[in-house]
């Protein structure tokens, strides 16, 4: 099962190619262009942002490391994907299974804030309101909805770098939007009692 091109991750083999080389310079465009994307996969694993920042430097250094271990260079999305899932994983291990509530989603995965402030307190409850409900998500659903709703992964892209059928990923989706939908919905419901 192939990822789907994208034009954007296609382009990057010659950087890939010049990393492997030891171009400093195309690590740190690499780096700039796709940080993002693996703070979103290490969040869909974690659920949580506390760790976020050390996770992703962790990848972004096992990438310049192992980097020359790649040998099919059009893949190389699916290796960074799993170099960041397998880190997010090891950092999950660590972290204790009672997280708090203040564990924030970083703003550049969700939302921009609005510039109202009567509008921007109403957006920050709604998103610790999602928030609360995709980190109280088991990993098995959270994953998924995460690269599919944060990063925008097609049904294809998503069930080969977890190694599950499309039509696994696909019943995962429908979970986890529906517990997602419930939690919220009992959410709104204590609020209003």
């Amino acid at each position: 099962m192939e990822i789907a091109a994208d034009a954007n991750f296609d382009a990057e083999q010659p950087v890939i190619e010049a990393i492997q080389q030891g171009d400093h310079y195309a690590f740190r465009e690499l780096l700039r262009r796709h940080d993002r994307w693996v703070r979103g996969v290490v969040f869909g694993v974690l659920g949580c942002s506390d760790h976020i920042d050390d996770v992703t430097q962790q990848v972004w250094t096992s990438v310049w490391e192992k980097i020359s271990d790649l040998r099919d260079t059009s893949r190389w999305r699916v290796w960074l994907y799993r170099l960041a899932r397998n880190a997010a994983v090891d950092a999950g291990r660590n972290v204790t299974k009672h997280r708090e509530r203040t564990c924030a989603l970083p703003a550049q995965i969700l939302d921009r804030e609005n510039t109202d402030p009567q509008q921007k307190f109403g957006v920050r409850e709604k998103r610790q309101a999602v928030q609360a409900a995709i980190e109280s998500l088991p990993a098995l659903y959270r994953e998924p909805l995460t690269l599919r709703h944060l990063e925008g992964w097609s049904y294809k892209e998503i069930a080969e770098v977890l190694g599950a059928p499309v039509d696994t990923i696909e019943t995962r989706l429908v979970r986890a939007r529906r517990m997602l939908r419930k939690a919220l919905t009992q959410d709104e419901e204590s609020e209003s009692s």
